[in-house]
C-alpha cells in the first residue's frame, strides 16, 4: 500500500514539474511579447513578385463561393497573381466553385479550377499537387473559411524583403466571435496564441510556426524544406519546423488581420480539436529529437521548441492529474506523514499564476467591449479546456503510437448560418467517448465529496472547474443523442 500511495504522490509531482516547465515558458513568452515593438514597414518592393493564392476546399458548399469571391477581391496586380482553387470535392460544392472560377475566369482574372483524381495526401497533397502547376515566387495559402481583405497581399509582401525570408504569418480575426458563448472561449483561447505567444516568439528570436493559413510562403522555402509532407496532420507545423531548422527565417505580422469563422458547434471544435492535437503529437514526434540535435541553436530556443512541439501534451498530462487528485485527497487524509509533501506540491499551484497572466495580457489585447470581465470567461474556458482533456489526451495518444486516421476537416456555416447544409456536413461522435466523459463527471463529483468529507478543501477548486468542463460535455453529448 505504501509502494502505491507513494506511486500516485510520485507521479503527481511529475505531471506538477511538467506544468511549471510549461508555464514558465508561456511567462517568458508573454514577458517577451509585452516588450516586442512592432515591425518597421519595409519599402514597398520595386517590382511585385509573382504570387499564387491557393484555395484548398473539401465539400464546403456553405462558404467556397465566399472564398473564392475574396480571393478574386484581392488588390494586386494582375499579371502577377494566380487564384488556385484545389478542390477536391465530391459533392455539390464543386458545381459551385466552377461557376465562380468561370464567372472571374470570364472577366480575365487568372483563376483555375484544380481537382486531382484521388484526394491522396489530403491537404498536404493537395498543396503539393496546387504547386506543380504553377510558377508562383510566393505562396499564400486560404482555408475555406478565410476572407481576407483586398490589401492582404499588398500589405504582407514587402515583408518578404530579405532572401532568407521563408514564411511571413498574419493574425487570425473572428467573424462570429459574438454568436455564442463556445465561440467566445474559442476566440478567448486563439487570442492568446495570436496576441501574446507568436509575438514572444518572434520577439525573442524562437521558432514561431504557420497557422495553415492566413499566411505566405516562399517558394523556395517550400522546396527546400522537403515540401509539403502528409505524414501529420499538421502539415504546417511540421513544414515550419523542417524550414526553420534549415536556417529559414519566419515573420509574424499581429498587424494583419485575415477574419475567419469559429466552429459554431461543439462538435465542429472536438473535431478540430482531435486533428490539431493528434497532429502536433506526431510532429513532436518527428522534430523533438532533431531540435535538439541541431548546433546552431541556443538552449532557450530548444526549449521552447520542446514545450511549443508539446503543447498538445498538455492534455494528457491534466487528464493524468484529474484522475489522481480524487485518490490523492484520501491518501492526504490518512498519511498525515506525507504532509511536508503535499506542501511542497501545493507550493507548484503557483503554475497558474503565470498562465493566468499570460491570458490576461492577450485579453487586455484583443480590446474586450465595455462591462466584460476577464475571471469569468477565464475560469470558463479554463474549465472547458478541462473538459476536452479526455478527447484531446486520446488525440495525443494517437499521433504518439502512429494510429492512422483521416485529415476530417472542421465543418462550416457561412455568414448566413445555413442550417441544413451544415447538419448533414457536421462530424458525429460515436464510439464510447462521451459515455467516458459523463463517467468522470460522476468522479470528479465524488472527488468533490471528498473534498468535504475529509475538510480538505486543496483541490476543490479543480473538482468544480473539472465537473463544470466534463458535466457540460457530457450533457452536450445527451441532448444530441436525444435529437
Amino acid at each position: 500500500m505504501l509502494f502505491l500511495e507513494t506511486s500516485l504522490v510520485v507521479l503527481y509531482g511529475l505531471c506538477l514539474v511538467f506544468m511549471l516547465g510549461f508555464s514558465g515558458t508561456q511567462w517568458q513568452l508573454t514577458r517577451l511579447a509585452r516588450r516586442a515593438l512592432p515591425p518597421a514597414p519595409p519599402p514597398t518592393p520595386a517590382a511585385w513578385p509573382r504570387v499564387t493564392v491557393q484555395l484548398p476546399v473539401y465539400n464546403e458548399l456553405n462558404v467556397v463561393a465566399r472564398l473564392i469571391d475574396a480571393a478574386a477581391a484581392l488588390d494586386y496586380p494582375p499579371d502577377r497573381l494566380h487564384l488556385q482553387v484545389l478542390d477536391d470535392s465530391t459533392d455539390e460544392s464543386v458545381a459551385v466553385a466552377a461557376a465562380r472560377v468561370a464567372h472571374y475566369r470570364a472577366q480575365g482574372v487568372h483563376i483555375t479550377h484544380v481537382r486531382r483524381p484521388t484526394r491522396e495526401g489530403y491537404k498536404a497533397g493537395a498543396l503539393a499537387h496546387g504547386l506543380a502547376e504553377t510558377d508562383g515566387e510566393l505562396i499564400a495559402i486560404f482555408d475555406a473559411d478565410f476572407l481576407p481583405e483586398p490589401d492582404f497581399l499588398r500589405r504582407v509582401i514587402p515583408y518578404f524583403d530579405q532572401p532568407k525570408i521563408g514564411m511571413v504569418q498574419t493574425r487570425w480575426g473572428h467573424l462570429n466571435e459574438h454568436d455564442s458563448l463556445l465561440t467566445r472561449l474559442q476566440a478567448f483561447g486563439l487570442n492568446a496564441h495570436f496576441l501574446v505567444e507568436q509575438v514572444g516568439r518572434q520577439a525573442g528570436g524562437h521558432f514561431i510556426n504557420f497557422n495553415g493559413t492566413g499566411g505566405v510562403w516562399r517558394r523556395a522555402c517550400i522546396a527546400d524544406a522537403g515540401g509539403w509532407h502528409a505524414d501529420t496532420l499538421t502539415e504546417d507545423l511540421d513544414l515550419s519546423y523542417r524550414a526553420q531548422l534549415r536556417g529559414w527565417r519566419f515573420r509574424y505580422l499581429p498587424q494583419v488581420v485575415a477574419p475567419a469563422e469559429l466552429p459554431a458547434h461543439l462538435d465542429a471544435l472536438k473535431s478540430q480539436q482531435h486533428r490539431w492535437n493528434k497532429g502536433a503529437a506526431e510532429t513532436a514526434r518527428k522534430h523533438v529529437g532533431r531540435v535538439w540535435r541541431a548546433p546552431a541553436l541556443s538552449l532557450a530556443t530548444r526549449l521552447h521548441a520542446t514545450f511549443h512541439l508539446l503543447n498538445s501534451s498538455v492534455f494528457a498530462v491534466i487528464l493524468l492529474m484529474a484522475l489522481l487528485s480524487v485518490p490523492l485527497v484520501v491518501v492526504r487524509a490518512y498519511r498525515p506523514d506525507f504532509g511536508p509533501v503535499f506542501r511542497l506540491a501545493s507550493a507548484f499551484v503557483l503554475t497558474l499564476l503565470p498562465l493566468t497572466y499570460y491570458y490576461y495580457v492577450a485579453w487586455r489585447r484583443s480590446g474586450p467591449p465595455a462591462g466584460r470581465w476577464f475571471a469569468p470567461i477565464f475560469l470558463l474556458f479554463i474549465s472547458l479546456s478541462m473538459g476536452l482533456a479526455l478527447h484531446n489526451a486520446r488525440a495525443v495518444a494517437q499521433g504518439l503510437l502512429r494510429r492512422a486516421s483521416p485529415f476530417v476537416r472542421t465543418p462550416k456555416l457561412g455568414a448566413a448560418g445555413a442550417p441544413t447544409p451544415a447538419r448533414r456536413y457536421r462530424v458525429r461522435e460515436t464510439g464510447q467517448l462521451p459515455l467516458g466523459e459523463a463517467l468522470l463527471t460522476l468522479y470528479f463529483l465524488a472527488g468533490l465529496g471528498a473534498d468535504f468529507y475529509y475538510a480538505d478543501y486543496g483541490l476543490l477548486p479543480f473538482h468544480v472547474l473539472l465537473v463544470g468542463g466534463f458535466g457540460a460535455l457530457a450533457g452536450y453529448a445527451w441532448r444530441e443523442r436525444r435529437g
